[in-house]
Order: C-alpha cells, then structure tokens, then sequence
C-alpha cells in the first residue's frame, strides 16, 4: 500500500482583482503520509484556507503538480473530486457546515451514508465528544463549541483516510479544548488517517508530528524557537 496521500510540488495559486494579480502560493511543496498528522501556521491572509480547498479540489492550483491518493490533479474530474470528498476526504470547516434542518443524530447519519456506510459509531462518537445530549437538537441551537464538535463526530462517522481541518478547536474553551484533541489524534493514529491541520493552538499544533508555516506562499519547517 501507498503510504502517500498528498504530494504537492511548486503549487501555484493567485487571485485576480480589478487591479492587479494577487499570488496567494507560491512554489508550496508538501507530503502527507497516512497515519501522520500535520499542522500549518501562518498569520490570517498567508493562504492557509486556500491550501486547504486546492487539496479538496474546491480550487485548482494555476501550476504545479499534486498528487492526491496517487491520482493527479490534472487527470480528475469534478466528479471524481467529489466521489473523494464523500468517501474518502474530510473537510472540516470552521464554521462546521451542518446541514441546518437536520438535528445533530441525523446530521451523521447523512455524512456516514454519503460515504456508502451502513454502520457508523454515531452514539460512541457523540459520548466520547461529550455531546451526548445535543443529538436530537439542531445546528442553530448548539453553541459554537457543539457545532465544532458535531461536525467532528461527522467527519469521523465517515471513516475518512484524509482530514483537513481548519481550526478544528478554534471555537473551543480551552478546557474543553484539552478535552477533545486526544480524542481526534487518537482516532487519526488508531484509524491510519492522515490530517492536515490548520491552527492558531499551539497545544494542538505541538500534538502534531510536524508543524509547517507558511509564509511567502510557500511551506517551510517550523522554527521551534520562535512564539505563535
């Protein structure tokens, strides 16, 4: 088995204003194994969000390679992008994109069954989350913290072997924050899933096995000495 799940080299992305062309990445080169999970810092702006949505296939980068589960960028289709987002890619946005009409419960059932799954570990995901009682309520009576833990069970009750994640705890109290992170390290090591994770934390960001910056538009190894 292929233990590469992303391989990016000298990805290249810009934006076009009335004005001028604003380049967000520049020349960004990555790896992601299974079983490894990844942090990546960098002020608001640097293009963290865009990284993200390029390995989703929400975006296409303007140049460069990228390979995702051994398949080039180049040769997939929308549709073979979103076959991937259903069964094998977990997005998990900051604002937690819940589908509004469903309550918590069925909000994972709709993720599990998108990724063709009829058995899913909804009831242990949500105890062990700490949301038990939030399953029969909807995503506009949850606080922010519930919401952010709701779409982890979601991501989770699809049995992905990619995770991108953009600031996964940020809505967390810092307690609770403390509370949930092992769990979700825990359940990437235990499942052989690799994560990306896009963080401000630098608890969560240190519970990683490497922590990237980016900065200029591209990636560079993360200097231990110096402050978040």
């Amino acid at each position: 088995m292929d233990h590469t799940l992303i391989q990016a080299k000298d990805l290249c992305r810009s934006y076009r204003t009335d004005r001028e062309s604003i380049r967000v990445l520049d020349g960004l080169s990555l790896e992601l194994l299974r079983g490894q999970a990844v942090a990546v810092i960098g002020p608001s702006g640097s293009g963290k969000s865009t990284l993200l949505n390029l390995l989703n296939g929400l975006l296409c980068p303007d140049s460069g390679q990228l390979q995702v589960f051994g398949r080039e960028q180049s040769e997939l289709t929308e549709a073979d992008w979103a076959e991937l987002r259903r069964t094998r890619i977990a997005t998990l946005f900051q604002d937690g994109n819940l589908i509004p009409t469903l309550t918590v419960a069925r909000n994972i059932a709709f993720r599990a069954g998108l990724a063709g799954l009829e058995a899913y570990e909804g009831d242990a995901l949500l105890e062990q989350l700490d949301i038990t009682d939030t399953a029969h309520r909807y995503p506009d009576q949850l606080s922010g913290g519930q919401r952010q833990r709701a779409a982890l069970a979601c991501a989770f009750a699809m049995q992905p072997q990619l995770i991108l994640a953009d600031e996964p705890t940020g809505s967390l109290d810092q307690a609770t924050a403390k509370r949930v992170s092992p769990l979700f390290f825990d359940a990437i090591r235990e499942r052989n899933v690799g994560a990306l994770i896009v963080t401000h934390n630098p608890e969560l960001a240190r519970s990683c096995d490497r922590i990237l910056e980016l900065r200029e538009g591209a990636l560079h190894p993360w200097d231990s000495a110096a402050s978040f």
